[in-house]
């Protein structure tokens, strides 16, 4: 009996744990609010389990993961060209993401999700162009709020 009530409570938990999981809408766009070739939200801060979906807004835009700027043990994710792309994000730290062909026009996001644990790591990897300064504006929203 007492295996029973800890199997259903477990359960419960779990179950209660992945209905508070929330999802998070990033358009790809030619245009947005802070210029061209944008991610929009280009600053997610997020919990473990939380989903993100990228949206092709305006087609030939990806998103793709940066090696190097995935915590220990994630996957690393690249979705396809004018497609959208939904990522399920379980391991806390910090994600880079960039879209392929407009990656050196700065068009990357910052994902936080739970705990920064791999913010070090994650700065010293080296990006082209544009991309750079933007990281820098990203990786100072880091741990706020």
């Amino acid at each position: 009996m007492r295996l029973r009530t800890f199997l259903c409570t477990a359960i419960l938990v779990m179950g209660a744990g992945m209905a508070n999981a929330a999802d998070h809408q990033v358009q790809m766009l030619n245009k947005g609010d802070k210029g061209a070739m944008v991610f929009q939200p280009n600053f997610i801060k997020a919990a473990p389990g939380d989903t993100i979906t990228f949206v092709p807004t305006d087609k030939s835009h990806n998103a793709e993961a940066i090696k190097g700027m995935v915590p220990e043990g994630a996957e690393l994710f690249k979705g396809k060209l004018s497609e959208p792309l939904t990522v399920t994000l379980t391991a806390e730290g910090i994600y880079g993401v960039k879209c392929v062909p407009h990656y050196g026009m700065g068009m990357v996001a910052l994902i936080e999700v739970g705990k920064p644990v791999n913010l070090e790591q994650a700065k010293a990897v080296k990006h082209p162009g544009k991309a750079k300064t933007v990281f820098e504006d990203l990786f100072a929203q880091v741990g706020a709020n």
